[in-house]
């Protein structure tokens, strides 16, 4: 059998990217290995069911704090969670129809589990595939927390609440990082009464401090019972104990606190692939430590989301077909946790700035000071600006209001192509907008007029 240019281990977003780019951009004959999950999880069981989850949680707040007022129907106090889970079975594309589409563009596809034999070679179900080339694109899974008794419950994870029919009247979220807080919200709103737990001193560590101090707030408000450096002992049956000694009850338990990639099954350590704590050892070009192997997307622990799965996978077929183009860059990442109000990033948080050296300031305006926001009652949020003291110029970006996330992809390019606070300030915007904050906040960045003498 002839060997294939390019053999793509995983369906998801990297791999059918760079299955595309090879064939249409380099006329490369590819083969797609999958064990199940046609398409991969972003649109099965992460960002399209788990967004509409949203949709409908912030729908449902609405109705029930506003829709009174405005002489709507207001929602019910517990939202009919089968119906929701009927209705985000319609938005998901079947496998077979996966699988169609796929060949349909010249793809031969693979079913099955994917072990390598040799640098070249893979077997999967009894075949043996021969590639030139050889993209790994596997993705991660839930990592599950060492906590005693957890094995004897049957936890919930991003994937396995989105099958739940019956709303859970009590729910322990371990972990509040995006995950994590998307679905604590979407859970307490539809009407569980939501515990999370956050080991680390505040939500979502990575974000910017006073943004996530708002996010937090405007959880709490909800309901949502939010304890930080607080993890769970063990459990008993449904009773989890907390490291601050206190108990509670736990219907259902939702772990959301990490990710392991999936590459046991591979048999990398037999062909010499190296792996770092979070997976694949990669470069900037996304080679592994073996020629011939590249890895993409989630298995590399670099950047979990799904736009830069898509842009390593695509930079991984340059390399392949056209060797040292271009090197991946993550600088100025744009970033969103997609609760309500949204937190939306890029560029570098205040601590992350002063940690590098550099002499900064910040502008920050409330959430509260945007008109838009006195439409659905939003008290908590903020426009956070970060910048060098010195050339002005706009270091990162920290939003957290409705729409946070199309803000901050707006002004990314601006951000890369050296934006300063003046430009923002002179800018013009449109009323209302939740986008109006930033150049309010940029105004407040304003430098003090300089005094002149007067001529005499």
């Amino acid at each position: 059998m002839k060997p294939y240019d390019l053999i793509v281990i995983g369906a998801g977003s990297a791999a059918r990217d760079a299955a595309n780019k090879a064939a249409e951009e380099y006329g490369a004959r590819v083969a797609l290995v999958e064990r199940k999950l046609w398409g991969g999880s972003c649109p099965n069981v992460a960002c399209k069911p788990t967004k509409a989850y949203l949709v409908a949680a912030e729908l449902h707040r609405d109705l029930r704090t506003l829709g009174g007022k405005l002489g709507l129907p207001a929602a019910p106090e517990r939202a009919d969670l089968a119906r929701v889970h009927a209705w985000k079975e319609t938005l998901r594309k079947p496998p077979e129809k996966w699988v169609q589409e796929l060949r349909g563009r010249g793809f031969d596809t693979f079913e099955g589990v994917a072990a390598f034999v040799d640098p070249r070679t893979i077997r999967v179900e009894g075949h043996a595939l021969v590639g030139e080339r050889i993209l790994i694109a596997t993705g991660s899974r839930t990592a599950v927390p060492p906590v005693p008794g957890l094995d004897e419950l049957d936890w919930i994870d991003h994937v396995t609440a989105l099958d739940l029919e019956q709303l859970p009247v009590t729910l322990l979220v371990l972990g509040g990082g995006p995950v994590g807080l998307e679905f604590a919200q979407v859970f307490a709103r539809f009407g569980s009464q939501v515990t999370l737990v956050q080991g680390a001193p505040r939500l979502s560590p990575r974000s910017d401090a006073d943004a996530t101090a708002q996010l937090e707030a405007a959880l709490k408000e909800e309901g949502i019972d939010v304890r930080t450096e607080t993890t769970v002992e063990r459990f008993e049956g449904r009773a989890a104990t907390l490291s601050d000694g206190r108990s509670i009850d736990a219907e259902r338990v939702l772990l959301a606190s990490g990710r392991v990639p999936n590459v046991e099954e591979l048999r990398l350590d037999g062909i010499g692939v190296r792996m770092h704590r979070g997976g694949i050892e990669v470069n900037e070009r996304l080679r592994t430590t073996v020629d011939g192997i590249w890895a993409a997307g989630d298995v590399t622990g670099l950047a979990q989301f799904t736009p830069i799965a898509q842009y390593q996978a695509r930079i991984a077929v340059e390399d392949m077909f056209a060797p040292n183009g271009n090197a991946a860059d993550y600088t100025v990442l744009p970033t969103a946790i997609f609760t309500d109000p949204e937190l939306g990033a890029v560029g570098l948080t205040e601590h992350e700035a002063r940690e590098q050296g550099l002499d900064v300031a910040t502008a920050i305006h409330p959430l509260a000071n945007v008109t838009r926001s006195q439409y659905v009652v939003e008290r908590y949020g903020l426009y956070k600006l970060v910048y060098a003291r010195e050339t002005r110029r706009v270091l990162g970006i920290h939003v957290v209001s409705r729409g946070a996330s199309d803000i901050v992809q707006g002004l990314s390019v601006a951000l890369r192509l050296g934006l300063t606070v003046d430009d923002l300030a002179r800018s013009h915007h449109v009323y209302p907008s939740w986008g109006e904050g930033v150049k309010a906040a940029a105004e407040q960045a304003r430098p003090e007029p300089e005094l002149r003498a007067l001529s005499t």
